[in-house]
């Protein structure tokens, strides 16, 4: 029985595998996208019931189609959005197969491409995109050991308050996730603890506008790399309930104890790190800074947008935060349950190439692996600031097709040589490839 061959494999179906779709399809190149679920799965079962776009619909989409049903200033549900995507891919009629797992990627040995083995058969391709994104493995730190409370789970598996059993609930990570969970069972009547840490926090609009559009024209979203020790620094932000600033000092007043990082465990008391003050400052000095830049803009542009004094008050920091708790008798604060909003990490356990460092990273340049013929999309910073946003994972799928036509028509030319030729003659479909890859 022959192979299946194809031209490019797409593994993963959300938004990235979406995007990549859309760049091959317009440019003539044969692909298949594979995805073990649904189109954009991860938006459906990964995430809470209340989860909206961190977002505004204007900001968080793809180019060549708005939300429908949506206000362009509101912040899309979750469901919504994997319904864009599912409508985005249909626009174009993206080859996508759902339910198919890919289980290992192996370079062919002595021959160009790649064996693609799936739970439904194997394939061959001459290019592979990992388009599986940032969210693969739930990161959970090993420090309450499993039975300490009734229940731990991280934040990818949490859906609302009523699946936790009664009693107070520590939420570990002041990121979008670790907020938006904190405020959410706080407002259900549950005693709720969150521990913060490194965080940036913008404000969710200033002077009439989103954030989103702060970052787009002080160039924000454009920057390549980084601060230095900033890499993994989250961004508490939140379109929740119509979209608010982030504030932890509103939280605190609300009922939630906030606390330093979640440090060790012992004999049923958690310890926390005295740094909660220092987050807290750090946080609110991010927030300032974007402030000023943004008035700095309004003065150079002589733009007429609404002072907005109030935004640059913060107010007294809470008794959480001035006066740290350090430890938790998690039985005696009649806490049942930890969420923890810790992130992830990456698994390309299937990807058994040279494409990974020796922590299993991609090793990459604007998304070309460090391996011919391998291509990562939907990773933070792939790019610059914006590539994991909807948006910037779509111009990221734009290189990255380009790059794949430019490789195409390289080969393309290496076998018309084979077959006796001299060179390329105008005309030849190698030399329009290539033309096309420019």
């Amino acid at each position: 029985m022959s192979m299946e061959e194809c031209e490019v494999v797409v593994v993963g179906g959300g938004q990235a595998g979406v995007a990549m779709s859309e760049h091959l399809t317009a440019a003539g190149v044969p692909h298949v996208v594979l995805e073990k679920g649904r189109v954009a799965e991860k938006w459906r079962s990964g995430r809470w019931d209340s989860l909206v776009a961190n977002g505004p619909a204007w900001h968080d989409r793809f180019p060549g189609m708005e939300f429908a049903d949506v206000d362009a200033d509101a912040f899309a549900p979750k469901e919504q959005v994997a319904d864009y995507f599912v409508t985005y891919a249909e626009k174009f009629g993206a080859p996508i197969r759902c339910g198919v797992e890919v289980t290992s990627v192996t370079r062919n040995v002595g021959r160009p491409g790649f064996r693609v083995e799936t739970s439904d058969g194997a394939l061959e391709a001459h290019f592979v995109v990992a388009a599986t994104g940032p969210f693969q493995r739930p990161v959970v730190p090993p420090i309450v050991p499993e039975g300490a409370v009734p229940l731990q789970l991280h934040s990818n598996s949490y859906r609302n308050p009523e699946q936790l059993p009664e009693g107070g609930v520590l939420v570990v990570g002041a990121g979008s996730s670790g907020v938006q969970i904190a405020d959410e069972l706080n407002r259900s009547g549950r005693r709720v603890f969150l521990s913060v840490g490194p965080h940036e926090r913008p404000p969710r609009s200033y002077r009439g506008r989103d954030f989103c559009w702060w970052l787009g024209v002080l160039g924000k979203w454009d920057a390549d790399t980084p601060a230095q020790g900033a890499e993994h620094v989250t961004i508490a932000v939140s379109g929740a309930r119509g979209g608010r600033t982030v504030d932890f000092r509103a939280l605190a007043a609300g009922g939630i104890h906030l606390v330093g990082m979640t440090a060790s465990f012992d004999a049923g008391v958690l310890r926390f790190r005295p740094d909660l003050g220092a987050h807290i400052a750090a946080g609110d000095a991010s927030y300032l800074a974007l402030l000023d830049e943004a008035d700095a803009y309004v003065e150079r542009n002589g733009l007429d947008l609404p002072e907005e004094r109030s935004a640059h008050v913060l107010g007294p920091d809470p008794a959480c935060v001035t006066d740290p708790l350090l430890e938790l008798d998690l039985a005696a604060a009649g806490v049942t349950s930890i969420i923890w909003a810790t992130g992830y990490a990456a698994d390309y356990g299937w990807l058994q190439v040279g494409a990974l460092d020796e922590r299993g990273r991609p090793q990459h340049r604007r998304g070309v692996s460090t391996e011919p013929g391998i291509y990562f999309l939907g990773l933070p910073w792939l790019s610059r600031r914006g590539s994991s946003f909807i948006w910037g994972v779509w111009h990221d799928a734009k290189y990255l097709a380009d790059h794949i036509q430019t490789q195409r028509g390289y080969l393309a030319h290496a076998a018309h040589t084979r077959d006796g030729s001299s060179g390329v003659p105008a005309g030849d479909a190698a030399f329009e490839i290539l033309g096309a890859g420019r």
